[in-house]
């Protein structure tokens, strides 16, 4: 049997593209603002910091150009403290530069009204004066980790007694960033969800706790009887498998998946071999004739700009659809040729 050129020329078309469109995953939305060395930080005052009862710090505790932190014990840090020292000195010259940059981003839509009760997707909300919380403000990702969210208040943030911030669709407290032009303050029992960055004080009441930072620029930082704990992005968990299939041929399969981008590679003896880095892959399959000639075909698929998406479910489906149809259809016209 002769296979026409024109369809094996379709098949590593098809092979070269992808045979489907690119879906990236996540929803569309602002960068994220990069806190540097200050996203150690649980805690960082600018001119004091203070607390009262048995606060608890799970991250840094920095104080610059000040030099008075007090309440600590009966408060715990599980982390260092930076009082007026090069750390902390950095720490509060990368808060600057990041409350600039969430200072400066386009806004999505203006806040007029209490954010309580909202539900919100990754965006940038502004308020020309003060932004209040009563009840509870929900931020959906979209399926998205990587999903930012960027609340900017001209003057003060004031959330309710008894407030909550809740994410959910993989939204992260690491990509949640509030702006705010003067004061912050979280009244008693809030449980708050993001990242403070406040051109003058923050002051938590009594049992009010923060997944994420609270971060002064030039004022005091006032706890009492707290929870804060820094956000850290999360990936992929970082792990190594190997797979040895024994006999005809054989294969072996190894995947490391550090920090959320992912290698893989795969030899299959007289098949060929195929490798893939990061989570938006670069391909490159080798298909050897019958495992003894050299490489005849090769082809080479490019990554896509971009971070933190990866292929859609669909797309990963078909590809494998598409590489098993090319190798048939190869293998054919191969022993076609021979006879």
């Amino acid at each position: 049997m002769r296979l026409k050129p024109i369809f094996c020329v379709g098949i590593f078309v098809l092979l070269a593209t992808g045979g489907v469109a690119e879906t990236p995953v996540g929803a569309a939305g602002p960068s994220p603002v990069g806190r540097g060395t200050a996203a150690d930080f649980a805690v960082l005052g600018g001119s004091t910091v203070t607390n009262t009862g048995p606060t608890v710090l799970n991250g840094d505790l920095g104080l610059s150009p000040g030099s008075a932190i007090t309440g600590f014990p009966p408060g715990t840090v599980n982390g260092t403290t930076h009082q007026t020292d090069a750390a902390a000195l950095q720490a509060q010259n990368d808060l600057t530069t990041a409350y600039n940059d969430a200072a400066a981003r386009t806004s999505s839509e203006s806040i007029s009204a209490d954010l309580g009760g909202r539900t919100l997707t990754p965006g940038v909300y502004t308020s020309a004066s003060s932004m209040g919380l009563t009840g509870t403000l929900t931020l959906d990702g979209q399926g998205d980790e990587n999903a930012v969210f960027i609340f900017q208040a001209g003057s003060t943030l004031v959330t309710a007694s008894g407030s909550r911030v809740v994410l959910i669709g993989a939204a992260q407290a690491c990509n949640v960033i509030w702006q705010v032009g003067s004061s912050a303050t979280l009244n008693t029992s809030s449980v708050f969800t993001g990242n403070i960055l406040a051109l003058q004080s923050i002051t938590l009441n009594n049992g009010a706790t923060v997944d994420g930072s609270t971060l002064a620029r030039n004022g005091a930082v006032t706890l009492d009887n707290n929870v804060i704990t820094r956000a850290a992005c999360s990936g992929a968990p970082t792990s190594t498998t190997s797979t040895t299939t024994p006999g005809g041929g054989g294969g072996t399969t190894t995947t490391t998946a550090p920090g959320g981008t992912g290698i893989t590679t795969s030899t299959i003896p007289g098949h060929g071999t195929t490798t893939t880095t990061g989570r938006r892959p670069t391909s490159v399959t080798t298909i050897p004739d019958g495992g003894t000639n050299p490489p005849t075909d090769t082809v080479v698929r490019p990554p896509i700009a971009g971070t933190g998406s990866g292929h859609s479910r669909g797309e990963a489906l078909a590809g494998s659809a598409l590489t098993a149809l090319g190798l048939t259809v190869l293998a054919g016209s191969r022993r076609a040729r021979r006879r």
